[in-house]
């Protein structure tokens, strides 16, 4: 079978199995001009495929997408059955039964008694062995993995899974056939998880396990994700998504494979799939939906109350950022955008004024793109005030930290801090990863202090961690709490450990894409591709990466592994020898991928 053939040969495809993917696989199909033959042992899920392909076709018609003829072609190309028999046409038949060995081999052996010899058998699985179940099959030649992503309709990735049993045409075909269908096929090798899942879980595995150890609640941990990270769902809304037995069994068979801990799945998925409580099709999972299989989240015993209990805070009005860099300039002028007068202090007044006229720049770039009048701009540079020393917080009403991400330096300024500032400022410290109870503890006041993480660039990112140390006064946690609510950030609450939410939960990602290509499993492109175009990220792990310096997500890291003394979470090797080598990323020009210099 070469190339040119292949478009011919792949004209009829069974889809085995009709739930959300299998509907989906089956509408992608239908519309790409495919006769497809829909097999599900219950007629109500078959007249339930239907009914979602007559839905999707008419949104279709209404929006001018489709004819009404072009939509009557579509639905004819669609057939359903109850008995595998009626693949015995099919050129190639997929597979979305679900995930458990005994049930697919049973499919298996049965389509090897039904289909042609030439017909291709792809199964959906993204965490059983697509090689076990070719040993096991007549024809293992001629079966691959074809692990599609939902919504199929919209989403881009497939991953194509040979195996050493397969037959490089069939592999072709399915390739040219996803390419056909308008996606973007990805060649990888047998393993659970694949690339997409096989980096996702791990991170969703971790989100629960954070959620479970209460260290912040489910609404916090989602947005903190969302908000922070760009991405377009929170893990645990999307743990209830997926299914919550599902992740429980992919994540069981990539822990068999790997043994690492990190694939452990965390206690709770299994006491909430135990249960019943699998997600949006149970009507519960990590949250309440409004019925089974609705995406309307209601409240419920652990939804938190609208912050009416936190208390009052201390009256700010005036705010000191202590730093002169990327990070204090744009924290400086989120507060003064938002009508807080700012003294902004670095180590000397030609720094201090070198980074207001940074913000001056920026503030001229949203003129000119229409977000800002330049009277706004005007007086917001007005409220900033550069002074080339602490001496200049006496009087501020909240003192915030921006600069190296060094203890040693982070503990000096805070002790000069705590001689300068009056008595009943609160002291905030933005770093990302060091210990906050470190820094509070150097001051004769560690009830005022707390971390209060932004994120980069800060007048454009939403995320605020709000990091209460055990020694955090109350109004001091409503202070910062309100003050992020002023200047229209969205705080979130979180203990004083390595990581807070965000960077505890996306630097193992990162770690483990990284390991992938240690393992030779995938390249850099593929994995960026992957988790873009499979996961919705909007950067490849390897892109985002080398825009936050290999070196940053070094010392990240080994924070991380300092804390929680996890094999799982030890640095790559590669990533080592790259910031040995002088490769940081973006800024030297080269990390993973090389850049062009300015």
């Amino acid at each position: 079978m070469d190339r040119q053939s292949s478009q011919s040969t792949l004209q009829t495809i069974a889809v085995v199995g009709l739930g959300t993917m299998g509907t989906g696989i089956a509408e992608v199909l239908a519309r790409a001009g495919r006769e497809v033959i829909g097999i599900d042992i219950s007629e109500s899920a078959a007249r339930r495929a239907s009914a979602s392909l007559a839905a999707a076709t008419a949104r279709s018609v209404a929006r001018e997408r489709l004819t009404e003829q072009e939509r009557a072609d579509v639905l004819a190309r669609f057939r359903t059955f109850t008995d595998l028999a009626a693949a015995a046409e099919a050129d190639l038949v997929i597979e979305v039964v679900p995930e458990s060995y005994e049930v697919k081999q049973q499919v298996f052996r049965e389509l090897d008694a039904v289909v042609r010899p030439d017909t291709i058998l792809a199964t959906g699985t993204n965490a059983l062995s697509v090689t076990r179940l070719a040993a096991e099959s007549q024809r293992p030649e001629r079966v691959l993995g074809l692990h599609f992503f939902t919504p199929v309709p919209a989403m881009k990735l497939v991953e194509v899974v040979s195996c050493v049993l397969t037959a490089p045409t069939a592999v072709e075909a399915v390739t040219e056939l996803a390419r056909e269908l308008g996606k973007e096929p990805v060649a990888v090798g047998d393993r659970p998880g694949f690339v997409a899942d096989g980096l996702l879980f791990g991170y969703l595995n971790q989100a629960a396990a954070m959620y479970e150890a209460k260290y912040a609640s489910r609404e916090d941990i989602d947005a903190a994700m969302r908000l922070g990270c760009g991405l377009p769902m929170g893990p645990l809304a999307l743990l209830d998504l997926i299914g919550v037995d599902t992740a429980r069994t992919v994540l069981e068979a990539m822990y068999a494979s790997s043994g690492d801990r990190l694939h452990a799945p965390a206690p709770i998925l299994g006491q909430l799939a135990e249960a019943g409580l699998a997600g949006q099709k149970s009507g519960r999972g990590f949250y309440t939906y409004e019925a089974p299989g609705s995406s309307v989240i209601v409240r419920d015993l652990q939804t938190p109350l609208d912050g009416s209990l936190l208390g009052a805070g201390r009256p700010v009005s005036s705010v000191g950022v202590a730093g002169s860099g990327t990070m204090a300039s744009g924290i400086a002028q989120v507060f003064a955008q938002s009508g807080f007068d700012v003294v902004l202090a670095a180590r000397s007044q030609e720094k201090a004024e070198a980074a207001k006229a940074a913000i001056g720049k920026s503030l001229g770039r949203a003129v000119s793109k229409g977000r800002l009048t330049q009277e706004a701009a005007d007086e917001t540079l007005g409220r900033i005030t550069p002074a080339g020393s602490l001496d200049a917080f006496a009087e501020v009403d909240l003192a915030v930290e921006a600069v190296a991400e060094d203890l040693e330096i982070k503990q000096e300024l805070f002790a000069a801090l705590d001689k300068v500032c009056r008595p009943g400022a609160v002291l905030a410290t933005t770093t990302s990863s060091l210990p906050v109870i470190a820094v509070a503890r150097v001051t004769s006041r560690p009830q005022d202090v707390i971390g209060m993480h932004f994120f980069n660039p800060a007048p454009a990112m939403k995320l605020v961690e709000v990091v209460r140390t055990v020694l955090t006064a109350d109004d001091v946690h409503a202070t910062v709490r309100e003050v992020c609510v002023k200047v229209r950030k969205h705080p979130v609450d979180c203990g004083d450990r390595a990581g807070f939410i965000v960077n505890a939960l996306l630097f193992p990602y990162l770690n483990n894409a990284i390991k992938m290509v240690e393992e030779h499993y995938a390249s850099l492109d593929q994995i960026d591709a992957a988790m873009k175009l499979g996961g919705g990220y909007p950067m490849g792990p390897f892109e985002l990466l080398d825009v936050v310096g290999l070196d940053v997500s070094l010392a990240i890291e080994k924070v991380l592994h300092k804390e929680f003394r996890d094999p799982g979470l030890a640095p790559s090797p590669l990533l080592e020898h790259l910031v040995a080598a002088g490769c940081l990323g973006r800024k030297t020009g080269r990390g993973f991928r090389e850049y062009a210099r300015r």
